[in-house]
């Protein structure tokens, strides 16, 4: 297991604990420790701190943190990408911890949460803006610690940079890894988030928020939440106060003191029960007492106002493009099925028949520079029925009709040899990675059954499905991604379905 750590700060003091924090207790040293500078004009140095030989300062592009994630993980190199936030501090063995979190997952699971822990004053009642900061304990897929497999990214092209703030791009990420057919799981390493400083008014900035939420319905459909387990939220009764308090300036206005006074009560009503539901459990101040009374009032028609104003948007963000899957360093074809059609223990290079598109599609990679391989389980050899010369006969007949394709990596071995090579083991995607000399995260691999499909996850690599008469249901309905040829299947991987 290896992995690189991503950082996008926008200068923060707090940046210095981060990577202190990172490099105390056991555990494997990252690849690389990438911090992204996200700040739009970079005057002064970052708050590095004494930071190790491996980390590495990258120039972000200033578009907020989904931009400065996705720049941070493309510069990585290695089979996992952990993000942290440059304001939370990884406790004492995190990345011993991190290694536990991630050691056996299997190819499915793409991507790892850790345990985020806020500190909160022992001596007093949270304040309204400490108790919103300890919801992040609850939050799931968080990238405060979240760490993702890069070919699982490179799937789904990573963080949708249409999510300008930190709010929401999470999540997003999080079900668009879950419709690709892959799973999220939760750690134990444990990451200590210390509340910030924070302005009077922030609970008016985080209303913000509404807007990313109008786009996650666009993109998500209206269960959304349900599927991110985001608490439904307020905004219901914030319209419905909204509504009360412009009735009661209507009713004010054209004379209708009875209608204007009930609404006005309405209005009253509904920002007391913000106010006291906020009030309640916090410490009582007077300052805290002014700030949540003012607030509260203030709240449900900003509130309106964002959702307004991210509804409006949304037809210029739907135009802008989302995020697209990453084209691959190297693809791997199964032979029989995919590349050529499927005749039982071929030995007779007579019977080859490419199938459709076939020499297109691999003509296609070839112009790009895209390197290619052939994985290929041949248990006929085991069971008597062929030999290794007419395996290799086919084969050359395959690239006499469509081109050289590169290393042919085949296993000769029956299913019950237990071999490590034999699809769905993900040897011989690992030994066709290693002679094309990329790593198997930024590697695909195109097949027909869901043994294609189950090496390319067990190796780290992406994977296609391009079915036939012979795969089953349930391996198309398994499948990360599927395309109905092989010349869609490269336009996918291409970036260009």
């Amino acid at each position: 297991m290896t992995f690189d750590v991503v950082i996008p700060t926008s200068g923060r003091p707090s940046l210095r604990a981060t990577l202190a924090g990172l490099a105390e207790g056991a555990g494997p040293s990252p690849g690389r420790v990438l911090v992204v500078d996200d700040r739009r004009h970079r005057r002064g140095r970052l708050p590095l701190g004494e930071p190790e030989p491996h980390v590495r300062v990258l120039e972000g592009p200033g578009r907020g943190p989904a931009a400065a994630r996705n720049a941070g993980w493309r510069a990585a190199r290695s089979e996992w990408v952990a993000f942290l936030d440059d304001d939370v501090v990884p406790q004492c063995g995190w990345r011993a911890g991190l290694e536990r979190d991630l050691a056996g997952l299997d190819g499915r699971i793409g991507a790892s949460q850790g345990r985020i822990e806020v500190p909160l004053p022992a001596n007093r009642r949270p304040t309204d803006w400490e108790r919103n900061t300890a919801g992040l304990e609850g939050a799931r897929w968080a990238t405060a610690d979240m760490a993702y497999r890069r070919s699982a990214l490179a799937a789904v092209g990573g963080f949708d940079e249409r999510f300008r703030r930190a709010y929401r791009e999470d999540a997003d990420l999080a079900l668009r890894l879950m419709d690709a057919g892959f799973e999220l799981a939760s750690g134990v390493r444990r990451t200590l988030h210390p509340v910030r400083p924070s302005a009077r008014w922030v609970s008016l900035r985080l209303q913000a928020g509404n807007a990313d939420d109008a786009l996650m319905g666009a993109l998500h459909g209206r269960h959304w939440r349900r599927r991110a387990g985001a608490p439904r939220g307020r905004l219901p009764r914030h319209v419905a106060v909204t509504a009360a308090a412009l009735a009661a300036a209507a009713g004010a206005v054209a004379g209708r003191r009875l209608p204007a006074l009930a609404a006005t009560a309405a209005w009253l009503a509904g920002t007391s029960e913000l106010a006291w539901a906020r009030i309640a459990p916090g410490p009582r101040t007077r300052e805290e007492l002014l700030t949540m009374v003012a607030s509260s009032a203030l709240i449900p028609p900003y509130a309106v106002l964002q959702r307004a104003h991210g509804r409006a948007r949304l037809r210029r963000l739907l135009r802008e493009p989302g995020p697209r899957p990453e084209p691959p360093a190297a693809v791997m074809f199964d032979r029989d099925g995919t590349l050529v059609e499927d005749v039982p223990y071929n030995g007779d290079p007579g019977s080859v028949r490419p199938m459709p598109g076939a020499r297109r599609a691999l003509s296609r990679l070839r112009s790009a520079g895209i390197g290619m391989a052939v994985v290929s389980n041949q248990s006929g050899v085991a069971r008597g029925l062929l030999d290794v010369r007419q395996v290799e006969a086919v084969n050359r007949r395959v690239e006499e009709l469509l081109g050289p394709i590169g290393p042919w990596l085949w296993c000769p071995h029956a299913p019950a040899a237990g071999c490590g090579c034999r699809k769905p083991a993900p040897g011989l995607v690992l030994q066709a990675a290693e002679a094309l000399g990329v790593e198997p995260a930024r590697c695909a691999v195109v097949g027909d059954i869901g043994s294609d499909v189950d090496a390319a996850r067990a190796a780290g690599a992406r994977a296609v499905l391009v079915p036939t008469a012979r795969t089953r249901p349930e391996e198309v309905a398994a499948a990360p991604e599927t395309a109905r040829d092989l010349e869609s299947a490269v336009e996918l991987l291409m970036g260009r379905e």
